[in-house]
């Protein structure tokens, strides 16, 4: 088995506040192999885009992690920044951000925004990085590529403007793609060409991907492997097929009995019940104990990591086969 291209271990990233760090990652291990796809799943606010934005160097002031390692094909990115960082930032790693307008410029045309990005990390031509523009629009489904890159980002539509995001992240042939949520803004349809495209640019290319996203219809038919994070912390992970049919920890179960697909008709949906807690002020022991039924008195004291092959799940009473908490 070839070695990972990602691995991250206990990666901590904080933000500072008047009364105390707040612990957005706390202690976050995984690793991602060429050609792979890995789905970074939880509910908002569990730490998974700050997750990417720690990978990418992007987390800024008053954010900054304090601990943990990042290697990327063998190198340690932590510690890295300026033309250190521009070697993988952009060229061998991108980000296709959720909100489009965190990517484009709204002062420039599409086309001088594409071609930068080209010209940034590569020695070409104006005229061959144009064309490269056409081929990587056209590639997401935007029709007359030309008339596109003319364009400003207020003169397209939102859906538009996430497409174009795309076709920038993709521009270099990165090794490693982070996508945060890359189809919030698109229709049903344009998200099935997408995501099928992204799965053709894996198969054939070798490009691995962490697709973060809080829906599991997508990561079930894209991701090879899930993680699932919870106040910041990873609390099961494993082989898609595996977590989705049997899942151990109660947080996964419930997202997946939660799904409205898995639910029957005129009934209820299911729902976890409380909300996220808060980041300043988690509960002791496990965070998930005060809307777990299968809390007990040993989850106000932290769990460990346990394993069973390549599938781990961080909780004191992990859901048994065939097991039903949720119904």
């Amino acid at each position: 088995m070839t070695d990972p291209l990602l691995q991250v271990d206990r990666l901590q990233t904080h933000f500072e506040t008047y009364s105390r760090p707040v612990k957005a990652v706390d202690g976050v291990s995984l690793s991602l192999r060429s050609g792979e796809v890995l789905g970074l799943v939880g509910e908002s606010g569990s730490g998974k885009s700050v997750t990417g934005f720690s990978i990418m160097g992007l987390v800024d002031h008053p954010g900054r992690v304090v601990g943990g390692s990042i290697r990327f094909d063998g190198q340690e990115l932590v510690g890295l920044a300026g033309e250190q960082l521009r070697r993988y930032r952009g060229r061998r790693i991108s980000m296709i951000f959720q909100d489009p307008m965190m990517t484009l410029n709204p002062v420039l045309r599409i086309d001088t925004q594409m071609v930068e990005t080209l010209q940034a990390h590569q020695d070409i031509s104006r005229a061959a990085a144009v064309q490269r523009c056409r081929e990587s629009l056209t590639m997401v489904g935007i029709s007359a590529p030309e008339a596109r890159l003319r364009n400003y980002p207020h003169q397209l539509s939102g859906g538009m403007r996430q497409r174009v995001a795309i076709a920038i992240a993709l521009l270099n042939d990165p090794e490693l793609i982070i996508a945060d949520e890359p189809t919030t803004a698109l229709d049903v349809t344009i998200q099935a060409q997408i995501l099928a495209e992204v799965q053709r640019l894996v198969e054939q290319k070798g490009v691995a991907m962490m697709l973060i996203t809080h829906d599991l219809s997508v990561v079930a038919g894209l991701a090879d492997r899930i993680a699932v994070m919870y106040a910041g912390r990873i609390v099961e992970q494993g082989p898609s097929d595996a977590v989705i049919s049997a899942p151990r920890h109660p947080y996964t179960a419930g997202l997946i009995a939660s799904v409205p697909s898995r639910n029957q008709r005129r009934q209820r949906l299911r729902q976890i019940p409380g909300m996220t807690p808060s980041m300043t002020h988690l509960p002791e022991g496990c965070p998930f104990h005060p809307r777990c039924p299968k809390a007990q008195d040993l989850c106000r004291s932290e769990p460990e990591d346990s394993w069973q092959g390549n599938r781990s799940w961080r909780c004191h009473f992990p859901v048994g086969k065939d097991e039903s908490i949720w119904s």
